[in-house]
């Protein structure tokens, strides 16, 4: 298992700044005010679209969900907790959206089918273009598909939130609302299938 990458004092360090920084705007969405809520959505949706992005495998419906949760967030500013990073309290939103996505009929399955996930994009994008390994690249893309729909929503989501969006085990803790050894240990499962699983495949 990984150890911990940053110290208790630099996240603790992070978070106040983050609060801090925010209370100010979200009082003033509180009470109405779209533009602080613009100010809000520009600093945090391309956040907010890879980790729908992350959740669902497709990017139409990770584009859809992030602007829904968006919406729902400014209809629900209300219950906005000013003492908390705004990002902690959307991606409670945003998270329900991406996990009842199913729910319109069309299965996991099906959707990373029709696109790359987001792994699968990331991992491609870094690769310099050489027609002679295309069907290789094809093939590594196919298995790593299936290893990441081998996976359940949770360990997904810690993947997600760790590997593609660079959170904090502090950041994630707070976010999914669990200690801080949980989070290493999801992680460190989720890490240790996905790693399985694609050794199965390739």
């Amino acid at each position: 298992m990984s150890a911990i990458d940053e110290s208790p004092d630099f996240s603790a360090h992070h978070y106040a700044n983050a609060v801090s920084g925010e209370r100010a705007i979200v009082l003033r969405v509180q009470a109405g005010d779209q533009q602080a809520f613009g100010e809000l959505v520009m600093k945090y949706m391309q956040r907010a679209y890879y980790g729908a992005l992350g959740l669902t495998g497709s990017h139409d419906d990770a584009l859809e969900l992030s602007q829904e949760a968006f919406a729902r967030a400014f209809r629900a500013r209300a219950t906005i907790d000013p003492e908390l990073p705004f990002y902690t309290w959307y991606y409670q939103i945003l998270q329900r959206l991406c996990f009842n996505l199913g729910r319109d009929g069309k299965t996991r399955r099906e959707k990373l089918a029709e696109q790359n996930s987001w792994l699968v994009a990331e991992a491609e994008s870094r690769q310099p273009h050489n027609p002679e390994t295309q069907l290789q690249q094809e093939q590594l893309a196919a298995c790593s598909r299936a290893a990441i729909e081998s996976l359940g929503n949770t360990e997904r989501e810690i993947i997600v939130l760790r590997e593609l969006q660079d959170m904090s085990y502090q950041d994630i803790a707070t976010l999914l609302d669990i200690p801080i050894g949980t989070v290493m240990s999801r992680l460190y499962t989720a890490r240790k299938r996905l790693a399985t699983q694609l050794a199965d495949l390739l």
